[in-house]
């Protein structure tokens, strides 16, 4: 192994993955480990895991909240986009990726260290998205990718990899799924779903209970947006982790949010996986009623027109791509005026806009009332539809 690498800075979550990593870095590379574990609100206890990388060998262990940077420099701007993979994937593990590649960078230039380190196989799209953001953020440093190097080949030669270096772990045979939970999401991927057939079974509900429990009362609730941002629920002002914390809550309780879905890695392989968005649900279906009123007709073509392009970038591992920054500039020019209020009716896994307002509102009742007006003269529509069928008179004629 590189002599060259005195220190390396591991995306460290406390699971078995990376406290093995953890101690095979340390004993291949003959280095120190410094650790970085990124609180993104993903609702597990983080008590004692800076006791636990120590313990396992890391020289310093940097535990860091980083849910409202999260929720306001990546959620958020993402979903002023309207991103969404394949028509259904909200993105929540891609988006969070890039943030925590940004702090590994940030820390391993603090620390001196030579390269970072992560925990994702050499199957999936993680690999790939921490690996170009550091190279967009720190060329210079080297990334360390043990499931692509070592000869582990399993979760079972992991567990008897920690057993024989001492690890204390509690992942055992038992657990039935490989998961991420953050702020905006919570996945799951392997055990039955590897069958694509198969139905998703009771333990892969963590963040929506399913929507047969449901409370058959519906909850209605107001969404208060700036320049494309929610900012307030019910009328209470948030910050951006708190309006995520909060629908999460009211999403998850009425089982809002679920998706069971085939779909292509950027690697070039088909993977089945549930996710959970609850939040991400309602927060997309009231942003996106909002607009209907606030923006230009062009302009919001224009801009759908980018989504499938924005969102491979996301969920590709390009957030720190020249052309995904370019365009997240003229997405924030478009959001200028979505501001306004949303009310929304959650009920039974469904998002049901109600009623929206806004001070920069697109709609003129006058014009579009079957009532008699004055601002509307109907037979100019004759003259419009002649020019709009010149060309179609012409193919055809021919």
């Amino acid at each position: 192994m590189s002599k060259d690498i005195k220190k390396v800075v591991l995306a460290y979550s406390g699971g078995l993955d990376t406290s093995v990593i953890l101690a095979w870095i340390k004993e291949t590379y003959d280095c120190e480990v410094v650790t970085l574990t990124a609180d993104l609100g993903q609702g597990e206890e983080l008590d004692g895991i800076e006791e636990k990388a120590l313990s396992t060998g890391a020289v310093k262990a940097y535990v860091e909240d980083l849910q409202e940077e999260f929720a306001r420099d990546f959620i958020f701007p993402m979903f002023r986009a309207g991103a969404i993979y394949e028509g259904r994937y909200m993105l929540g593990t891609s988006i969070a990726r890039p943030l925590i590649a940004k702090r590994l960078v940030d820390i391993a230039v603090a620390e001196g260290a030579q390269a970072v380190a992560h925990g994702a196989t050499g199957k999936g799209n993680d690999q790939v998205r921490f690996e170009l953001s550091v190279t967009a953020l720190a060329p210079g440093l080297r990334t360390i990718a043990p499931w692509r190097e070592w000869d582990l080949k399993s979760r079972t030669d992991c567990i008897n990899f920690a057993k024989s270096h001492g690890i204390q772990t509690p992942m055992s045979h038992a657990k039935p799924y490989s998961c991420d939970r953050n702020l905006l999401h919570c996945s799951f991927e392997g055990g039955e779903l590897e069958e694509p057939w198969n139905e998703p079974g009771p333990q892969s509900y963590a963040m929506c209970v399913p929507v047969e429990q449901a409370p058959d009362a519906a909850e209605i609730i107001t969404i208060d947006f700036e320049k494309g941002d929610a900012v307030a629920i019910n009328g209470e002002k948030l910050t951006p982790a708190g309006i995520m914390l909060k629908l999460n809550e009211l999403g998850g309780k009425h089982g809002i949010g679920r998706v069971d879905m085939v779909e292509n890695r950027f690697v070039g392989m088909k993977s089945r996986g549930v996710y959970e968005t609850p939040g991400g649900a309602i927060l997309f279906a009231a942003h996106r009623d909002l607009e209907g009123i606030t923006m230009d007709r062009e302009l919001m073509s224009l801009r759908d027109s980018l989504i499938p392009r924005y969102a491979g970038m996301i969920y590709n591992g390009f957030w720190y791509a020249p052309e995904r920054e370019a365009i997240q500039a003229f997405i924030d020019k478009s959001q200028e005026h979505v501001t306004g209020t949303v009310r929304i009716k959650l009920y039974k896994g469904q998002v049901i806009p109600l009623g929206r307002r806004s001070p920069f509102s697109l709609y003129d009742s006058a014009l579009a009332t079957f009532e008699e007006d004055e601002v509307y003269n109907q037979a100019d529509a004759a003259g419009f539809i002649r020019l709009q069928g010149l060309r179609l008179r012409g193919f055809a004629k021919r």
